[in-house]
């Protein structure tokens, strides 16, 4: 009995024993921590405002171990598993620290936060909605950032009439319909309404626009009265008056125009003084007048001022930029007198001003007239070189009233396009604002067509490509367009070829009078004779001298991940005087 008394106590020391040491070995072990994950890099990735859970695999932790997470030098976190929300786009560096009393383990873990990229709309719509004739079809074609993975809708009066991104609407019957079109994707959702009106001849409204109503021409020459665009004509008839009387409208060659106005009053001043010219429309449903002042100036020749020797540019007029990927950037110019600083300031330091898109314009003037000798007398700086061209046409002016600046008759010196079946006078752009920044620039212009300019976030970050100096929420430029040249080689290579003659900003084998390859993409010129000035119906201007020049972005066309094709300006000068 008392041998198996011992027994028994011996084979319950034995297991106290052996249970002993099976709950140490589960609470702490003598080998320091290690610390891995489930994935071989300690790298996550997440959105914006989206939560990540992060639960690091620990050996030889032990119930004795403590855990810390810091972020920035500062603990956020104590427990073995962290959840990270990041507010903003970007990296988080956070370590996790392990502690035991056989040594502890640390581990950087980068968390990478990517922007939200929610759809956003980009669409061009009238101030008081869209009007169309009953019968007529609207094709409505918005642009779609991040549109790759995103649903679309379109509703008409709360009914869903499509889910692509393109809808035509069709004018079935007269009345007034709210239509609805929405993106969205999993990071979020943009929506557009606006108003379609169908309706009869007699509703639509009659609209016409002009560059200006103002002009000033000297004793002898011509002004060309004419809209730029005309909406809703219909059996639209124009009658003219000068000063009170009934005129009669002559015929005008308009084959170098690339165009067909509406109307074209061609008006020759027989004395000098104000006059005022009136343009009646009259069509089934309305009647409309527009009245223009024209003030005939002295002759030619009355106001020219003499050769100072100084031929570069001593003032800048006017910097009309189109919306483009270099304006605002890197300056700030909130009134169109800074703008005109900023570019001045530029060019006096032989670097570029970028005019942007299409109509984007300089406008600078001498302190004395230049002379047509007959031969090249303007030089304008770029930087064109092979395969990279952004024709800029350029506009002279003499300073027919004598004040002093550039308000009186732009005359365009024709170039290679001159007369070509795609080149276009009075073409119009219409620029709008865009809603946020990083936006693209949306545009219409007055053949209907509607386009961007591209917001090329990997390298130009500035909020904002419209003009930061223009006020208005939409601006139109007007002039002269080319036939573009721009050509996709690849998705990586565009090219952006060359003019014969007669363009800014062109790697002419004509008149840059140089056979440098300007490979380095430096500052080169090109040359122009006054001679070649002409008028709108492409008759020779005959001018003796000029006083001011203009250079205007003569395309309407991008190139890809290059952006838009947008002359530069580096400086504008009295070539007769380098010569």
């Amino acid at each position: 009995m008392k041998t198996l008394f011992k027994l028994l106590l011996l084979e319950l020391a034995v297991a106290a024993m052996l249970g002993s040491c099976t709950k140490i070995e589960g609470r702490r072990s003598s080998a320091p921590p290690v610390i891995t994950l489930e994935q071989e890099e300690p790298i996550f990735r997440t959105k914006v405002n989206e939560p990540v859970t992060i639960t690091p695999i620990v050996e030889h932790a032990g119930e004795d171990a403590t855990y810390r997470w810091t972020l920035d030098g500062e603990v956020v976190g104590e427990e073995l598993s962290f959840t990270y929300v990041g507010v903003t786009a970007g990296s988080a560096y956070l370590v996790f620290e392990v502690i035991t009393d056989h040594g502890q383990a640390q581990l950087e873990i980068r968390i990478d936060v990517a922007p939200l990229k929610f759809p956003t709309i980009t669409f061009v719509v009238p101030p008081q909605g869209f009007s169309l004739l009953q019968g007529e079809e609207l094709p409505l074609q918005p642009a779609v950032n991040n549109a790759e993975g995103s649903t679309f809708s379109w509703q008409v009066n709360g009914v869903e009439v499509s889910t692509d991104q393109f809808y035509t609407f069709v004018g079935e019957t007269v009345g007034e319909y709210a239509v609805t079109f929405t993106a969205a994707n999993e990071d979020g959702t943009d929506t557009l309404s606006f108003t379609v009106r169908v309706c009869t001849q007699e509703q639509m409204a009659f609209t016409w626009q002009f560059e200006q109503t103002t002009y000033n021409v000297s004793l002898g020459r011509t002004v060309f009265i004419r809209p730029y665009a005309v909406g809703n004509a219909f059996d639209a008839t124009y009658t003219f008056a000068v000063d009170g009387q009934p005129a009669e409208a002559t015929a005008v060659d308009t084959r170098y125009a690339g165009g067909n106005p509406a109307f074209v009053f061609a008006y020759t001043p027989s004395a000098e003084g104000e006059h005022t010219v009136e343009v009646t429309m009259t069509n089934s449903y309305t009647t409309r007048t527009q009245t223009f002042t024209v003030n005939c100036c002295p002759p030619e020749g009355t106001y020219r001022r003499s050769s100072s020797g100084q031929a570069g540019w001593n003032r800048v007029y006017a910097f009309a930029a189109a919306p483009g990927q270099f304006v605002n950037e890197h300056y700030t110019a909130l009134t169109m007198d800074e703008a005109c600083a900023y570019a001045d300031s530029r060019m006096a330091e032989q670097a570029y001003v970028s005019l942007g898109g299409f109509g984007g314009s300089l406008v600078v003037g001498f302190d004395h007239s230049i002379e047509n000798d007959g031969g090249y007398n303007l030089r304008v700086e770029g930087n064109s070189f092979t395969n990279s061209s952004e024709p800029g046409i350029v506009w002279v002016m003499q300073d027919e009233n004598g004040n002093g600046l550039p308000d009186d008759t732009w005359y365009e010196l024709k170039g290679c396009e001159w007369g070509g079946a795609e080149t276009r006078c009075d073409y119009a752009v219409t620029y709008y604002r865009p809603q946020a920044p990083g936006q693209p620039v949306s545009w219409s212009d007055n053949e209907g067509n509607t386009g961007q300019i591209d917001y090329l976030a990997s390298f130009h970050r500035q909020d904002y490509y419209y003009p930061a100096w223009v006020e208005a929420d939409s601006y139109t430029l007007v002039g002269r367009k080319l036939k573009p040249r721009t050509e996709m080689v690849s998705e990586t290579f565009w090219k952006n070829q060359d003019y014969e003659w007669g363009y800014a900003d062109n790697f002419s084998q004509t008149d840059r009078l140089s056979d440098d390859d300007n490979h380095n993409a430096g500052v080169n010129a090109n040359h122009f004779k006054i001679d070649n000035a002409v008028t709108y119906d492409g008759r020779p201007a005959n001018l003796r001298y000029i006083d001011f020049v203009k250079v205007q972005t003569g395309v309407n066309a991008k190139a890809g991940w290059l952006g838009e094709v947008s002359t530069e300006v580096f400086g504008i000068y009295d070539y007769n005087l380098l010569k």
